[in-house]
């Protein structure tokens, strides 16, 4: 049973690996095709040719990794449960239990990051799992700035279209309800269906608006090297080096 939760949590992984891998070779793709003088175009199919017939390992590899500091954290918790309910309300158990948790959530962090900063470069060099996540990892130490910056943004736009879907969808259904279907005069709270519609909205948006991450670091990962290789941003859409003129001017 170990082995099939670890199995299933190692397919997981992958899965999420190889989606967040096309999108970044996409919005790679997308970047390196562009310039200041014409907008390029992102090539999915390369993405999934890329993540599925030459990087396949590379993405299993680092799937791998987030799968085993995954399991071992459960595995942690499901001991600790164990270890707490024989040694009572002890304060100083609870105390070491949360710490450890704590830094093993840390370390999973961590993983997903470093992983992410490996595909990132992988899309761009085609570089194998452990160069990709070494350069990266000292990709990112240069420009820490502005990784941190763009992810604050990133994390940002992500949380407020998830509220704002919710809320739109929220709202649209109590229109509806009222105006349209006139269920209203049949239920006695339309509370329930707009909590389910709101719970499924979130999750959904959670889905897609979760690749915005991944191509916010690949984006991020190309401006990096196109600025260490060329001194200046020589690739990039257009309206990218309208925006870097408007700042140099300001």
């Amino acid at each position: 049973m170990a082995a099939l939760f670890f199995g299933l949590l190692w397919v997981v992984a992958f899965n999420r690996a190889t989606s967040g891998f096309i999108v970044m070779v996409s919005a790679t793709t997308y970047y390196f095709d562009s310039n200041e003088s014409r907008e390029g175009y992102a090539d999915v199919g390369l993405g999934f040719h890329l993540a599925y017939m030459s990087h396949a390992g590379s993405l299993a590899f680092g799937s791998f990794i987030v799968a085993l500091v995954q399991f071992i954290r459960i595995v942690f918790m499901y001991l600790a449960e164990q270890f707490k309910k024989t040694s009572g309300d002890n304060k100083l158990v609870k105390c070491i239990i949360c710490c450890a948790d704590c830094v093993l959530a840390c370390i999973e962090k961590i993983c997903d990051y470093i992983n992410a900063a490996a595909f990132a470069y992988m899309a761009v060099s085609g570089d194998g799992f452990c160069t990709a996540a070494w350069n990266g990892f000292l990709l990112n130490l240069k420009h820490i700035l502005q990784y941190a910056w763009a992810n604050v943004l990133a994390r940002m736009f992500v949380f407020v279209g998830k509220i704002g879907l919710c809320v739109l969808n929220c709202c649209s259904l109590w229109a509806i309800m009222k105006y349209l279907t006139h269920d209203m005069e049949e239920i006695s709270s339309p509370a329930g269906p707009i909590v389910v519609v709101g719970i499924f909205t979130y999750v959904c948006a959670s889905v897609f608006l979760g690749l915005f991450d991944e191509a916010v670091m690949a984006l991020m990962t190309c401006l990096a090297i196109d600025s260490d290789l060329n001194g200046e941003p020589k690739y990039g859409p257009p309206t990218f080096h309208d925006a870097l003129d408007t700042i140099k001017g300001g």
